[in-house]
């Protein structure tokens, strides 16, 4: 598994991390030990892009 990252956009103590590998795990950084999310690299990847390009989902309207 890879290191734990965390954004160069992010407060010191205001954001998630995540570590790459075989799968994406992604913690809070205010609490670390507090378990983490594990989903497929691939899922990572959608995750991404719908938060690069979210006018490419069709999501419905609130």
């Amino acid at each position: 598994m890879g290191e734990w990252r965390t954004s160069r956009y992010s407060g010191k103590d205001n954001c998630v991390e995540v570590a790459l590998g075989p799968a994406a795990k992604i913690r809070d950084t205010k609490d670390r030990s507090g378990g983490t999310l594990e989903i497929s690299t691939r899922s990572w990847e959608a995750l991404l892009s719908a938060l690069c390009c979210p006018a490419t989902l069709d999501l419905p309207k609130v």
